[in-house]
């Protein structure tokens, strides 16, 4: 049997976890969450901890049963204490502004990028360099600071682009004249 699968997740006591068919709802104070349980694995709340169960030892199966346990565990943190993605800003007179709904992003092209914020999650900038992406959905989170970072990479000579914060891109050496 999977290790990590079949650890009981524990329900924190400001956390309200129910199951109705295949869905699985979790409430807590940073909101609601929901998913729906691939087939074959089952999902029981047992006296305040959730269980995950496989039928058999396919392989399939096994490779379900730690991954539907880990984005149940995702979802409890992510109610109680939620997620946060750090985007940096890198380059003369690149700034990102969260303006309501939309997040813009000049980042040195002849026009100015207007990212709308998707639905459950929060985008601050605290600095015009410094992107604070919050949300209770860890997938969702990843997913928009990986959207942001796509407008523009770092690149290798000077280092410009939207980055990860602490993230290091290692540079290359330039043209050199003889």
């Amino acid at each position: 049997m999977s290790r990590l699968g079949k650890k009981p997740i524990n329900i924190p006591n400001n956390v309200k976890a129910s199951l109705s068919g295949d869905t699985l709802v979790i409430e807590g104070p940073k909101g609601r969450l929901d998913y729906t349980i691939p087939q074959p694995i089952k999902v029981a709340i047992e006296g305040g901890k959730v269980v995950v169960t496989r039928p058999s030892d396919s392989k399939k199966h096994m490779s379900l049963h730690g991954l539907v346990r880990t984005l149940i565990n995702n979802m409890m943190i992510g109610v109680t204490e939620g997620y946060k993605k750090e985007l940096e800003i890198r380059g003369v007179g690149y700034k990102a502004k969260a303006e309501g709904s939309n997040l813009t992003l000049n980042l040195g092209f002849s026009h100015a990028i207007s990212y709308p914020i998707p639905e459950n999650v929060t985008i601050e900038t605290p600095k015009p360099t410094i992107i604070i992406i919050r949300s209770t959905d860890k997938v969702k989170a990843g997913e928009v600071a990986a959207e942001l970072r796509e407008f523009y990479k770092p690149e290798p000579y000077k280092g410009k682009g939207v980055r990860y914060a602490g993230e290091y891109v290692r540079h290359k050496a330039g043209k050199t004249v003889a």
